[in-house]
């Protein structure tokens, strides 16, 4: 009887309403979007004078860089919620897992490499981890892809190689120290007794939709509803992170980092804190940290190169939609004592 009663629910919820559920997706979605474009409108209107608006210099900066996360961000989350659409709706039945091997091990392996096709930052990858994940993956399967694919995908490596070419071994540890924390990350989990206890009831509830949805209904209809469920999901998230990062960023300061480059041990913590502070994109931040080069060692670049694509203020965010707070904790903890281990072994070992 409970699992009726389940069954039964969200089709009350998510049924008759849904027409009402989309139009209200669509009006955030729409406000939202209009915030952004009256942001950027008073950016760039605003003459460069610090007495504009009566605003302090902080407060334009706070604004300035929220909003440059969030333009930053945007093409890849959509990106990330039509490929996950994709994936949920319009890939053929089974198609995906019966390619995969049967060995855990190596689906973990494979699914790593996925993001060489898929030239997708760590934001877009979050949708599509969720899309995955309603296909039928595992959670830890899925927490694989999700923290290689941004490392791993051609875009990311294509422009650390011309940011540091094959200088210190940046490349090959930013590459071969993401492959193997992500299956890492993924095997542990892998070994968890109850993976359904890592996720948000919320994202349960998804899945399970995802197990009833009717034949009658036309793939395009289903497209446009889930396109307005995960835009419902992940903005707010990603102007929450974005609003994060902004305030760390005007808050912390720039020079008391750099001030600590040299040393061995804390030019790695410095520059996974500015990781975690910036969200830079993974595509780009190889050019973002060039500039650093000079003063920090390569460990703590290495480090900043793989620890930010895994976990920052806006990804936690973001993930925050699927994984529980405990699960994220854990997550991150992992994480960040596998770049620092990874970061020291560079500036050791030269």
């Amino acid at each position: 009887m409970p699992a009726v009663d389940k069954r039964e629910q969200p089709e009350r919820e998510h049924g008759s309403p849904s027409r009402a559920f989309t139009s209200k997706s669509a009006a955030g979605l729409i406000v939202g979007l209009a915030l952004i474009a009256l942001f950027a409108v008073v950016r760039v209107l605003a003459p460069s004078t610090p007495e504009v608006f009566g605003l302090p210099n902080a407060a334009r900066d706070f604004a300035t860089l929220s909003i440059s996360v969030v333009v930053e961000s945007l093409p890849f989350v959509f990106l990330g919620i039509v490929l996950s659409i994709a994936v949920q709706v319009w890939l053929p039945e089974g198609m995906l897992l019966r390619r995969l091997p049967r060995s855990p091990v190596l689906r973990r392996l494979v699914l790593s490499l996925l993001g060489m096709l898929l030239p997708v930052c760590e934001c877009g990858n979050v949708p599509l981890a969720r899309g995955l994940v309603v296909k039928g993956l595992t959670v830890a399967e899925s927490m694989t892809f999700l923290f290689a694919a941004p490392i791993l995908n051609p875009v990311t490596i294509v422009t650390t190689a011309q940011a540091f070419g094959w200088d210190n071994g940046i490349l090959a540890s930013r590459v071969l120290g993401g492959f193997f924390i992500a299956n890492l990350v993924g095997w542990i989990y892998s070994r968890h007794p109850r993976p359904g206890e890592l996720l948000t009831a919320r994202f349960q509830e998804t899945c399970s939709l995802a197990d009833h949805h009717d034949g009658d209904a036309g793939r395009v209809r289903r497209s446009v509803q889930m396109f307005s469920q995960e835009t419902r999901a992940m903005m707010p998230a990603l102007f929450v992170g974005a609003g994060m990062a902004g305030l760390i960023q005007v808050a912390v300061s720039r020079e008391v980092l750099v001030a600590l480059g040299s040393n061995p041990v804390w030019s790695v913590l410095a520059l996974m804190l500015l990781a975690f502070v910036v969200a830079i994109c993974s595509n780009v931040d190889a050019f973002f940290i060039l500039s650093f080069g000079a003063t920090f060692m390569p460990g703590g670049i290495v480090a900043f190169l793989v620890f930010g694509p895994m976990i920052d203020v806006k990804m936690l965010a973001l993930m925050r939609t699927t994984f529980t707070a405990k699960t994220l904790l854990q997550l991150s903890l992992l994480v960040a004592l596998c770049a620092a281990v990874l970061g020291l072994a560079v500036n050791y070992g030269h």
